[in-house]
C-alpha cells in the first residue's frame, strides 16, 4: 500500500508543477501540496 502512496505522491507532484508551468496557479498549489503531504506518509507506513 505504501507503495501506492508513493507512486499516488509523485504523480500529484508531477502534475502539480505541470500546472504551475501552465499558469494554473491553484490547481498547481493544491496538487503539489497533496502530494507533499502523501509522500512522507507513505515512508512512515500509514
Amino acid at each position: 500500500m505504501s507503495i501506492l502512496l508513493l507512486i499516488l505522491g509523485v504523480v500529484l507532484v508531477v502534475a502539480g508543477v505541470a500546472a504551475l508551468l501552465r499558469r494554473q496557479l491553484l490547481w498547481g498549489v493544491v496538487l503539489v501540496v497533496v502530494g507533499v503531504v502523501l509522500l512522507p506518509s507513505s515512508f512512515v507506513g500509514l
